[in-house]
């Protein structure tokens, strides 16, 4: 039997087309013809979620996506197509997780613990996991606070550590360095003279400590001594001058009369006054009371 060329080319087109479809629906994660159940989740994003991405249970693949549809509402509707093998309890929880570092996306089932398995249809509850970006969300803003702190201390320091202040720093650096290179040098010869001079200086220490020992002694002998008695007749001594003064205030006595008595003055400045004038007389006319003659005899005037 010959087949023409038209029924060549229509065969030929009808298996291209075939395996366009095949191909583009195995693309897009739809499987003609698989027998896997179809179960769906609702999400408020998917944050790079797409079609064919794996569907894990405890890190073994157990089905893909197999389509995303966004609501009117801005929820995506995800389609997983799950091995029957598999038995999903209806309470289980679809959560759309980060995996790797550059973002990738996939789907875990965190299987639930009802008795009521998930039918072929059914809608089960969409988690989206925060992602690492999510978590250095916080970090980030911080570091970017921080960095705005470290650019304005920066640049306050800039400002501040100005060439003269740098050449100021330097010179204050070396001024230290030389005070205490003249400190270590200093200290080096007190270490020498301190041990040059150490017989001297214990020869002081035992000077210093006799010279204790015989200060505490006097000190002994001080506290010893018959203070008390010396201290009574310096008293007694005191009150008998009082007494003295007392009764040559009130008169009594030479001294007491000679003081208060100015009856006893004035004839002592009178006598003293005849006195003076028989002097003066004496003087200006001896012969009116001496009298005297080589021969013996009186003269007379």
């Amino acid at each position: 039997m010959k087949i023409s060329n038209e029924t060549k080319v229509g065969i030929l087109a009808t298996v291209a087309i075939t395996v366009l479809i095949l191909g583009y629906s195995f693309l897009k994660g739809i499987d003609i013809f698989s027998t896997d159940n179809n179960y769906y989740a609702i999400y408020p994003k998917i944050d790079g979620l797409t079609v064919s991405r794996p569907v894990y249970v405890n890190g073994f693949q157990v089905g893909r996506v197999s389509n995303l549809t966004l609501n009117p509402t801005g929820e995506i509707i995800a389609e997983f197509q799950i091995n029957p093998d598999y038995q999903v309890p209806r309470n289980s929880i679809a959560e759309l997780e980060n995996t790797d570092l550059l973002g990738g996306k996939a789907v875990v089932f965190k299987l639930g613990n009802s008795k009521d398995l998930a039918e072929d249809g059914d809608t089960i509850s969409g988690v989206v996991k925060a992602g690492l970006m999510d978590d250095l969300k916080p970090v980030q803003q911080k570091a970017a606070l921080i960095a705005g702190r470290m650019d304005s201390i920066l640049n306050t320091v800039n400002q501040t550590l100005n060439p003269e202040f740098q050449q100021n720093f330097k010179q204050s650096l070396s001024s230290i360095a030389k005070t205490m290179k003249n400190l270590e040098q200093t200290s080096q010869k007190v270490d020498g003279l301190v041990g040059s001079q150490s017989k001297r200086i214990g020869d002081m220490l035992a000077n210093l400590e006799s010279m204790s020992a015989n200060l505490k002694k006097i000190s002994n002998e001080a506290a010893n001594a018959n203070v008390g008695q010396t201290l009574t007749n310096a008293n007694k001594a005191v009150s008998d001058l009082q007494t003295v003064l007392a009764k040559i205030n009130s008169g009594e006595g030479s001294i007491g009369l000679l003081i208060n008595d100015k009856t006893l003055y004035n004839n002592l400045s009178n006598a003293a006054g005849n006195l003076d004038q028989l002097m003066i007389d004496l003087k200006a006319h001896p012969k009116r009371y001496v009298h005297f003659s080589v021969f013996g005899k009186s003269s007379k005037n």
